[in-house]
Formats: C-alpha cells, sequence, structure tokens
C-alpha cells in the first residue's frame, strides 16, 4: 500500500505507526541498523534534522522503501482527509 507523504510531520508519524505496527521499540530498531535510539526518535519526531542515510537505514529496518513519483503518476485523493 502507498502512502503519500507531503510533509516532515506526516512522515515522523508514518514512521513511529509503521514501528509499533511491527512491534519494535525504538531501542530495537535502532540495534538492527546500528544507530542510537536518540536517532530514531528524531526521526519520528523531527525529521528535518536527520540525515539521509539515517532515514534510509530506518526504512530498511521498517521493511519500506523510498519511492519517488510524479503527482501525476500518484493515485488520486487525498488519504489525510
Amino acid at each position: 500500500m502507498q502512502y503519500p507523504i507531503q510533509t516532515p510531520v506526516q512522515l515522523g508519524s508514518y514512521l513511529r505507526t509503521r514501528r509499533k505496527a511491527l512491534g519494535l521499540t525504538q531501542k530495537e530498531a535502532a540495534l538492527r541498523i546500528g544507530l542510537l535510539p536518540k536517532t530514531i526518535s528524531a526521526l519520528e519526531n523531527d525529521p528535518l534534522h536527520c540525515s539521509i542515510e539515517s532515514l534510509l537505514r530506518l526504512l530498511s529496518a521498517l521493511n519500506l522503501e523510498f519511492l519517488l513519483q510524479g503527482k501525476e503518476d500518484a493515485p488520486q485523493g487525498n488519504m489525510w482527509e
């Protein structure tokens, strides 16, 4: 399933929701990818100030991938309504 992310707040919220759905604590997710739990917290709460590398590592731990597509190719509708 695809989830369009348009703001940093949406990104952080989705990362947190996904981590919890997988039954992982921030510490467990961090251990899987060699980051500190505070980095996981930062990605979930203030992703604007995190590195792309950290984001990609967390996406890997959450079994997610980063996909860019043109808005013209995106599904119609807004899941946040």
